[in-house]
């Protein structure tokens, strides 16, 4: 990531599998030059630092760079919205089971009703004889069913 003063790294490391040694060398230096451009080391609690670092080189880099320093830029911007697509599991929450009154009063409906319609539900759960609600799964149902 990005820090100031920094002496870089190499990005990636990567090279083409095809191309004679000179050409890959050629292109790890080039990796080495732009990621030293950019001061990629880790991320300051500031990176509007980094940003503005990324539009530095951006308008410095000659236009052989550019095509490489697109390159690392979209394998960063595929790196970010997978981990923002990603759910987490730190996100699930564990979820509570709720006896017939409480889910009729979350759901809005009676007690009755609900516990002649359960089959119905998927938040229905089963433990013995005892009918009991997934209080994660009615959240989940009053949020696709709110009109």
């Amino acid at each position: 990531m990005c820090r100031p003063g920094s002496k870089g790294a190499i990005l990636w490391g990567t090279t083409s599998p095809r191309g004679n040694l000179q050409e890959r060398e050629r292109e790890k230096t080039q990796d080495y030059v732009s990621a030293s451009k950019l001061g990629i080391v880790q991320l300051p609690e500031d990176d509007s630092y980094c940003v503005e670092k990324l539009l530095q080189v951006a308008r410095e880099s000659t236009p052989e760079e550019l095509p490489n320093l697109i390159g690392q830029l979209e394998s960063i911007k595929a790196i970010a919205w997978a981990r923002l697509i990603t759910p987490t599991p730190a996100a699930q929450q564990h979820d509570e089971l709720l006896d017939v009154a409480t889910a009729a009063e979350r759901l809005g409906i009676s007690r009755d009703y609900l516990y002649r319609h359960s089959k119905e539900y998927a938040f229905t759960r089963h433990q013995g004889r005892k009918v009991l609600f997934s209080a994660q799964g009615i959240d989940r149902y009053i949020r696709q069913h709110k009109s």
